[in-house]
């Protein structure tokens, strides 16, 4: 059975958060961990300075099954199976050994050792002690005395065939990662998580509080769901992030693989990002380019797992039924918002028509039983001035407007975005400051002269309307004598 459950699926980092679970239910505010590189003696140590425990609670620690997953838990307890220390554990190694000392107590050690298992007469053999010659891989003390080491030894699933010190190296990178992103709330709250004597700094996948946010919504609670809290945040597009910010944002995964939902319980991170199955109109919403910048933050209480179908490895989770029309309304308006986002840039439109708005974009797509075409708006100032001008042209001015939308490159739009993970440039990036002014000149007199606009509400009109948006300056002279 010990066997079987190594395949549970751990990752040497999601076994080493599940570790760092039972530490903050110990009431730890240090945890540090070290990754020793020594061959096929290589090891790894997780230490803390929780309450510790005394001989039987440490007995009951390392039998499989410890607790009832039915059991009410106090509000702040992260476990649920009573797997998580030995799951995870032979899930990257062979020898799993705990030393605990609680306050008042003696230092107790017992140690399982799966090539020793039968035993004499097949008894399962816990092991009191440490492994001969392992006495200082548990010599680590946190200030107070009291607390838990782990120690994994005979890395089996870690150090491979090949595997070399510079492999261990940037494993300790990736599990840096994944706990920055999984207790960041915790590590904002008064944790301290140590790795090879280096500090964790947490990742925010949200970039609360960043001003070049789209939507950082308020939170919101749900109908029939106690303790159950969301809030929307759509992320600032690449163009509004300063150098750096955009890689550091995208996240351990990506952008396109941590957009949507992040489940918290008790402000650890359960799941990040996914859409959990949601859609709309019989089709599920997929991970894609257009919404890469949606996350949603969503917490639950720990007396909702069996609600939510949280799994042992605390890695999947399920809506429950009568919650997933409000949590389809709550994702659909993000996307919605994410989407506009990332067509334009990171700069919303304001509705064209409206007094001191917008002007409409030049660009409209039409929804057919056939699918989506794009077609250049006939009622954009600058085209209807240029038709209603055209004289004998317009037939042919009408022509040339239909085959530059029949000839869209979609396809290699799309490919192109996908391949170099952005849109493709526009809004007069790197164009000479002439172009841009004889463009503005032409929209401005199409404003003025063909639509009878007042020349300061044209101006206005068109700082509003990207991509002038970007050159206020310029707007602000357009029409003006020298």
């Amino acid at each position: 059975m010990l066997e079987s459950l190594r395949g549970l699926g751990y990752t040497t980092a999601t076994a080493i958060a599940d570790l760092i679970d039972n530490s903050i239910s110990a009431e730890a505010t240090l945890v540090d961990i070290h990754f020793a590189w020594a061959g096929a003696d290589s090891w790894i140590r997780i230490a803390d300075n929780g309450k510790g425990m005394a001989d039987a609670d440490l007995e009951s620690a390392m039998r499989l099954g410890a607790r009832d997953p039915r059991e009410a838990r106090t509000p702040g307890d992260l476990g649920r199976f009573g797997m998580g220390l030995k799951t995870a554990s032979f899930s990257q190694a062979r020898i799993l050994t705990v030393a605990s000392r609680a306050q008042g107590q003696d230092k107790v050690c017992l140690r399982w050792d799966l090539d020793n298992l039968g035993g004499e007469a097949g008894h399962w053999l816990l092991h009191e002690g440490c492994r001969p010659g392992s006495e200082e891989r548990l010599a680590i003390e946190c200030a107070s005395g009291n607390g838990t080491v782990v120690l994994w030894e005979n890395l089996d699933r870690i150090v491979t065939d090949g595997f070399s010190a510079q492999d261990m190296i940037d494993l300790a990178d990736e599990v840096e990662a994944h706990l920055a992103m999984t207790f960041h709330r915790l590590l904002d709250s008064g944790l301290t998580l140590q790795l090879n004597a280096r500090r964790i700094r947490g990742w925010d996948p949200f970039l609360t509080g960043h001003p070049g946010k789209a939507l950082e919504s308020v939170e919101y609670k749900f109908l029939h769901a106690s303790g159950v809290v969301a809030q929307c945040h759509v992320l600032p597009h690449k163009d509004l992030l300063k150098p750096g910010e955009h890689e550091a944002a995208a996240g351990p995964g990506g952008w396109a693989a941590q957009q949507g939902f992040y489940i918290y319980r008790n402000k650890r991170l359960l799941l990040a990002g996914g859409w959990l199955g949601l859609g709309e109109r019989g089709r599920r919403w997929t991970r894609d380019e257009p919404h890469r910048l949606a996350r949603i933050r969503l917490d639950i209480p720990n007396s909702a797992d069996s609600d939510w179908k949280i799994n042992i490895l605390k890695s999947t989770a399920s809506v429950p039924v009568r919650l997933r029309s409000q949590f389809v309304k709550l994702g659909s308006e993000t996307r919605d918002v994410a989407r506009r986002v990332f067509a334009h840039r990171g700069r919303l439109i304001t509705t064209g028509g409206q007094p001191g708005g917008s002007l409409p974009d030049v660009w409209a797509a039409r929804h057919s039983t056939k699918g989506i075409s794009y077609r250049i708006s006939r009622d954009h100032d600058l085209v209807a001035a240029l038709l209603e001008r055209a004289g004998p042209m317009k037939a042919d001015l009408l022509s040339l407007l239909r085959l530059i939308e029949e000839t869209v490159p979609v396809q290699r739009i799309w490919l192109d975005t996908a391949e170099q993970n952005d849109t493709p440039k526009g809004g007069f990036v790197a164009a000479p400051t002439a172009e841009i002014v004889d463009t503005l000149t032409s929209m401005f007199e199409a404003l003025v002269e063909f639509r009878g606009m007042d020349p300061d509400e044209a101006r206005q009109r068109l700082a509003r309307t990207p991509p002038f948006d970007q050159y206020p300056e310029i707007v602000a002279e357009i029409g003006r004598k020298n």
